[in-house]
């Protein structure tokens, strides 16, 4: 397989272009292809020379991998299919369970993108792993394993291919995976996202969400000013274990303390997000300890409808239970929010990516 170019900053292109045969301003020019331009192609790199593009594609591809289905809701949410090849698996990082948790290499999967409109916005929520290991019971992401990580150029693709690439306002890394057990691949498609040689969005347009990676988010915090959703869904240590492993590596009340140690009063913002289950999560009880937990943080809380899945016990709160949780929340001084729930009828809803509708060329 060819090297590919997505995903390379200016000095790894200049290198490159040396390979090629080529002079060392051509690392901006294939960058302005790649980043502004989004070409699918070296040939397409016409302020390159024809013979310089020969010897580039020789050793090279773009890199741009397309989608190979959509589907629409009738909200207009749509929801992308991308084929990847030559996942990455043998890595350091770590499961739920804390521990290091090295895999075989995967030679080919699917992921899914789903882009949301609303109003003047388009935001992408793009994947960053096939499948998952953190094993959340009630995502469907989650249970169906770990099949590999996504590299840079796989997770830039998902910006490039979707139809709507030009007109994008906005990302949230919450499709498929953990983000931040796929961290280097991850920080290096938000580094290409926010360089002034790559798209040259503003940090504030990005957003990354996790369930609470501690070691790794320590780094996310100090590196990126990208913001923060975390993955709560239950203030109690015990209940939240039950359906989220990662509660036993990296208590909820853990996270909460290191994201106390930063400045979130400015333009970075931290959200925490809070899926609600009848009768599991939703009472008084976890309103009050919800607020003992968040008491004094700059945050917002976002109530999530839980969408249902397969072989799955629970069923959403009512929307007057949602309604008075999020009072609740308010007049603790809490900001909180009912999230409008977008695609679930092709399930691209939030726990619902499984990347298994059907794969048709494109």
């Amino acid at each position: 397989m060819k090297t590919r170019l997505l995903g390379m900053t200016p000095e790894e292109l200049r290198t490159a272009a040396e390979a090629a045969g080529l002079p060392r301003y051509a690392a901006g020019q294939m960058a302005r292809w790649l980043y502004v331009r989004k070409a699918r192609d070296i040939d397409a790199m016409t302020d390159i020379s024809r013979e310089g593009r020969l010897r580039l594609s020789g050793m090279y591809e773009a890199g741009v991998s397309g989608y190979s289905d959509v589907q629409v809701s009738s909200d207009g949410t749509k929801k992308y299919l991308f084929p990847v090849h030559g996942l990455l698996g043998r890595d350091v990082s770590r499961g739920a369970d804390g521990r290091n948790a090295p895999v075989a290499r995967t030679e080919a999967g699917a992921v899914e993108a789903v882009m949301i409109p609303d109003r003047d916005r388009a935001t992408l929520c793009v994947s960053s792993q096939s499948g998952c290991r953190m094993g959340c019971h009630f995502c469907m992401t989650g249970r169906q394993g770990f099949h590999g990580h996504l590299s840079a150029a796989d997770i830039l693709s998902q910006f490039i291919a979707v139809d709507e690439s030009d007109s994008l306002t906005n990302a949230v890394f919450m499709g498929m995976g953990e983000p931040l057990d796929n961290y280097d691949n991850v920080k290096r498609a938000i580094d290409v996202l926010t360089a002034d040689w790559g798209f040259g969005w503003s940090p504030k347009r990005i957003t990354l969400s996790t369930i609470g990676v501690i070691p790794v988010l320590k780094k996310y915090l100090d590196e990126c000013r990208c913001h923060l959703a975390v993955s709560l869904h239950n203030p109690f240590s015990d209940e939240r274990l039950s359906m989220m492993p990662v509660e036993k590596a990296w208590p909820i009340r853990d996270v909460v303390g290191l994201i106390r140690r930063y400045d979130f009063s400015g333009q970075r913002r931290v959200s925490f997000e809070y899926t609600m289950f009848s009768g599991f999560n939703d009472s008084k009880r976890h309103a009050d300890a919800l607020v003992r937990l968040l008491a004094g943080l700059e945050c917002r809380v976002n109530l999530i409808r839980f969408h249902r899945i397969p072989d799955f016990p629970y069923v959403p709160s009512p929307d007057a239970v949602m309604e008075n949780f999020r009072d609740r929340l308010s007049r603790a001084g809490i900001t909180a929010t009912i999230r409008a729930s977008r695609g679930e009828d092709i399930m691209a809803a939030c726990g619902m990516l499984a990347g298994r509708h059907k794969d048709t060329s494109r």
